[in-house]
């Protein structure tokens, strides 16, 4: 057992559980345990429970901390969990990322019931990647299993987890989105209306869905209502319903999206993407400490260059079929040092929840020693219609240390195509002109023409 110091605050994103609350002292976070979960918590450590999690990477470890000193008092116990080097959003996931996550949910759960423990809630932002792997990270979401009594959390689980990845699978679109709308799930009634009239047919769907919506229409009193009788083995059969029909879904990684194939058609040449390649391994020489943010990552070509240098890289795409894909190629690899999110830097996750507080913003978060912008600059300004001076504001933000950005002139083909039915758009767009606008915030500390190209790669400090 350790101290914590004395300057603790409350994080406003954790006050919803009654049992316990997230706080921040110098930089690290801890968790207070309130007396009313304190049966609760000595069952979860005696039983063997956060063992096995622990062992089996399912749940965050954490440090008994001695006498700490909290914000809001009412202390049983206070916990340092393993530090986290990012926190992501489920609308910021891709399609398997979400599916990964709602399977380990799933496996928390099964393994809890099983040690005479339940989880009381079933939401994705109690999920988080660490490491490469989908990590169950609030130490407070157990309690004392009755089994006599149906999970009380199975509701919120199919309407966080389960319906997003329903309507992505049927509809081939990014629905795990509509979580940045729906922050407590995507209601059944909702979801039930939304998904083809093929989808009824399948047993688990209707169970699960259309059964779930035609409940919560029934406006019966609880007095009229016939009690529930459960089991433990009703239990265990329903988390392997969820979990059969939840494995089963997928998107189709075939269908072309904008940019999906850069690096094997749309890329000028191979002999482009080496000499950059060369370039960029030598502007990123001490990009070893701290975080990178690439952005605009594609497939993670560069991100995966990056990583060998820092372990912690986040990598951000607009492009969902990109990000998914190195995802799935991360996680069999085994590459645990890049975590791929879907992002669109021209609308950034914002500030959600209450008091706008409860989900910080992208930008609050992202944050990085070095961030690294390929191939990016020319759709901003060309296509998104965003003027330099904002585009080198907006960086400057994201920015500690050290900026490496490339230029594509609007002689290079790929800007052509973009202002190929677009008369108009900001100008001077034109290396002096960049360089300008970005030394507002940075200093040019190198630049280097990619040899058979008229692209220039840089490498800025910040101010």
């Amino acid at each position: 057992m350790t101290n914590v110091a004395h300057d603790a605050q409350h994080d406003p994103a954790s006050f919803r559980d009654p049992s316990g609350y997230i706080f921040s002292d110098k930089g690290k976070f801890y968790r207070q345990i309130n007396p009313c979960y304190s049966q609760d918590y000595e069952k979860l450590m005696s039983s063997g429970l956060y063992q096995k999690l622990t062992e089996k990477k399912l749940l965050i470890p954490h440090t008994e901390i001695q006498d700490a000193v909290n914000p809001l008092g009412n202390s049983y116990k206070t916990i340092l969990p393993e530090q986290l080097p990012f926190i992501s959003y489920p609308y910021e996931w891709s399609f398997d990322e979400l599916k990964d996550a709602a399977i380990a949910t799933l496996r928390v759960l099964k393994i809890s019931v099983k040690l005479g423990m339940v989880l009381k809630d079933a939401t994705p932002f109690n999920i988080q990647f660490y490491k490469g792997q989908p990590i169950f990270i609030d130490t407070l979401s157990f309690e004392t299993y009755d089994e006599t009594k149906p999970w009380i959390a199975y509701r919120q689980f199919c309407e966080c987890f389960l319906f997003p990845l329903l309507l992505a699978h049927y509809h081939k679109m990014d629905a795990q989105k509509l979580l940045a709308v729906y922050l407590d799930g995507i209601p059944a009634t909702t979801t039930a209306k939304l998904l083809p009239f093929k989808s009824r047919f399948k047993l688990n769907i209707w169970l699960h869905v259309f059964l779930q919506a035609s409940v919560s229409k029934q406006n019966s009193s609880p007095s009229t209502q016939k009690p529930i009788v459960f089991s433990k083995e009703k239990l265990l059969r329903l988390i392997e319903s969820l979990q059969s029909t939840i494995k089963s879904l997928q998107v189709e990684t075939s269908i072309q999206s904008t940019w999906n194939n850069y690096y094997d058609e749309t890329i000028l040449s191979q002999s482009y993407l080496s000499e950059k390649e060369k370039i960029f391994r030598e502007f990123i020489q001490n990009a070893n400490e701290g975080r990178t943010l690439d952005i605009g990552c594609n497939d993670g070509y560069f991100s995966k260059i990056l990583a060998e240098k820092n372990s912690d890289v986040v990598a951000v795409d607009f492009d969902s079929q990109c990000v998914n894909k190195l995802y799935l190629e991360l996680k069999e690899k085994n590459i645990g040092s890049i975590l791929p999110l879907c992002i669109d830097l021209t609308n950034p996750s914002p500030a959600l929840g209450f008091n706008h507080a409860e989900r910080k913003s992208f930008a609050e978060r992202a944050v990085a020693d070095t961030v690294t912008a390929l191939a990016l600059v020319h759709h901003l300004v060309l296509s998104k219609n965003i003027p330099l001076y904002d585009v080198a504001k907006m960086l400057a933000h994201l920015v500690k240390k050290q900026l490496i950005i490339e230029f594509v002139p609007i002689s290079d083909s790929k800007s052509q195509i973009l202002i190929a039915n677009k008369p108009v758009y900001h100008k001077p767009y034109d290396p002096d002109a960049f360089e300008t606008h970005f030394a507002t915030y940075f200093e040019i500390e190198k630049k280097q023409t990619i040899p058979g190209t008229e692209r220039i790669l840089y490498s800025m400090k910040k101010k």
